[in-house]
C-alpha cells in the first residue's frame, strides 16, 4: 500500500515507463502479476534483470522485448497518459479495483480514464443483446436509472444495443457509470459511440487492458467481458438471444461467485431466449429494479466493511467504529475536512487530504452508507455539520 500522505495516483515517469515496456513486451499476464508480486512495482521488476524475468517465466524473446521495446507501441502509451485524466494502474498498486483482483484470471494492467475511484464503487454490470428491440432497451435504461439512483454504478460494454441504452440512461440520471472496453482505451465500438465513450470518459469511467490506439478483434471481447464480470457484484441480462456475449458475462459471472440476475421476456421474441436459458440454470428472475437492490445491497455493504477492515489493518493498528472514529482517526478527519457542503470530486478530495484514491474509495463509501456522505455524478458533499 502506498503512504497515504502521498499525492493520490503519483507515478513517476520511470515507473510509468516500466509498466509500459512490460505491457509491450508480450509477456503473458500470470508471469507479469508474478514481478509484480515478487519486486513490488514495475520499475523495480524491470531493475531485476533478464536472469530474474526468466525465473518468473519470460523466454529469451520477451526478455529481449522488455530491453528493446516497440518504439512506437511505447510512445502511443506515453502519449495517452500525459493526459491528467489518464491512468495506468497495474497489479502492485494499492489503487487496483479490489473485486477485480478476486478473479481468476485478473488483467496484471489496466488503462484508466476519467474518476478510477469508480473501479471501488459497487457496481452492477448491465448487459445483453447489441441488436435489442426497442422494448429491450427501454427496460435496460429504466433498470440502469433506478440502480444508479440507488448508489450502484453501471458498467457495460459500451456496445450498441443494451449496453448503450444503460449507459445512457445512467449519464442522463447523473449516476456512475463505467464502460469496459475490448479495445483500446481511446478507441469507440462501434464508431458512432465516440461521442458516448468522450462523454463516460467526462462523467464516468473508461477501462481497458489493451493498449491506446488498440482496434477491435473478435478475440478481445470475451476477455473484456471477464473484466466486465469481475468488477461487478453481480451481472443482469436485459435482452439475449441463445448464442450472445452477454451470455459470456453473466457465465463469468457466475464462476466467480457473483449474482446473476436476468429479465424474462415474450416466448415469441427471440431475444428473449438467452434470459429464459439463464433462468433454466438459476440466475434470479427479475422484473424491477427493486428485487436487484435487495440482493445487492447487502453485498454492498458487506464489500465496504471488507475494504475498510483492509484499509484499517495497513493505515492504523486500531480504528474506532465508524460512527466514533471522525474525531479520532487521523485519515478519517482528514477526509471530514476536506469535505464540504458543496460537491467535490475525488481528485479535489486527493489533494485537500494527501490520501491516496483507493484509501479515499473505501472511506467515501463506508461514510455513504451511514448516511454521512451524498454522492452524486462521481462528487462528494456532507451530509449534516
Amino acid at each position: 500500500m502506498p503512504d497515504s500522505a502521498a499525492a493520490p495516483n503519483q507515478i513517476t515517469y520511470d515507473e510509468q515507463d516500466a509498466q509500459l515496456r512490460l505491457l509491450t513486451s508480450g509477456a503473458p499476464a500470470a508471469a507479469i502479476r508474478r514481478l509484480l508480486d515478487s519486486h513490488g512495482s514495475a520499475a523495480g521488476a524491470l531493475r531485476a534483470g533478464a536472469r530474474d524475468w526468466a525465473s518468473h517465466g519470460l523466454d529469451a524473446t520477451t526478455c529481449g522485448a522488455i530491453r528493446n521495446p516497440d518504439c512506437e507501441l511505447l510512445t502511443r502509451g506515453q502519449a495517452w497518459l500525459e493526459s491528467a485524466s489518464h491512468q495506468l494502474i497495474d497489479w502492485s498498486q494499492a489503487d487496483y479495483p479490489p473485486l477485480l483482483r478476486r478473479i481468476p484470471s485478473p488483467p496484471p494492467m489496466i488503462f484508466v480514464a476519467g474518476d478510477a475511484g469508480l473501479l471501488w464503487r459497487p457496481a452492477i454490470a448491465v448487459v445483453g443483446s447489441r441488436v435489442a428491440t426497442a422494448g429491450g432497451c427501454a427496460n435496460a435504461a429504466f433498470f440502469a436509472e433506478a440502480l444508479s439512483r440507488n448508489g450502484l454504478c453501471i458498467a457495460s460494454g459500451l456496445a450498441a444495443g443494451i449496453d448503450a441504452a444503460a449507459h445512457e440512461a445512467t449519464l442522463r440520471a447523473e449516476g456512475a457509470t463505467v464502460a469496459v472496453l475490448g479495445t483500446g482505451p481511446d478507441i469507440a465500438y462501434p464508431v458512432q459511440h465516440r461521442p458516448l465513450l468522450e462523454r463516460i470518459v467526462a462523467q464516468g469511467c473508461v477501462v481497458s487492458e489493451h493498449l491506446p490506439g488498440t482496434r477491435p478483434l473478435r478475440q478481445y471481447f470475451p476477455s473484456r467481458n471477464r473484466i466486465l464480470a469481475g468488477l461487478s457484484l453481480g451481472t443482469l441480462v436485459v435482452e439475449a438471444a441463445e448464442r450472445s456475449g452477454a451470455l459470456i458475462t453473466a457465465r463469468l459471472s457466475a464462476e466467480v461467485g457473483r449474482e446473476v440476475f436476468a429479465v424474462p421476456g415474450s416466448i415469441h421474441n427471440p431475444m428473449a431466449r438467452g434470459c429464459h436459458r439463464l433462468i433454466r440454470e438459476g440466475a434470479q428472475l427479475v422484473e424491477s429494479p427493486d428485487e436487484v437492490l435487495e440482493v445487492l445491497a447487502p453485498l454492498a455493504i458487506d464489500l465496504a466493511k471488507a475494504l475498510r477492515g483492509e484499509l484499517e489493518a495497513s493505515y492504523a493498528p486500531a480504528k474506532a467504529p465508524l460512527q466514533a472514529c471522525l474525531p479520532i482517526d487521523p485519515d478519517y478527519n482528514r477526509l471530514w475536512q476536506a469535505l464540504g457542503h458543496d460537491p467535490s470530486g475525488m481528485d479535489e478530495l486527493g489533494q485537500r487530504s494527501g490520501l491516496t484514491t483507493a484509501v479515499l474509495s473505501a472511506m467515501l463509501l463506508s461514510l455513504e452508507l451511514e448516511g454521512r456522505v451524498a454522492a452524486e455524478h462521481g462528487r462528494y458533499s456532507r451530509i449534516g455539520p
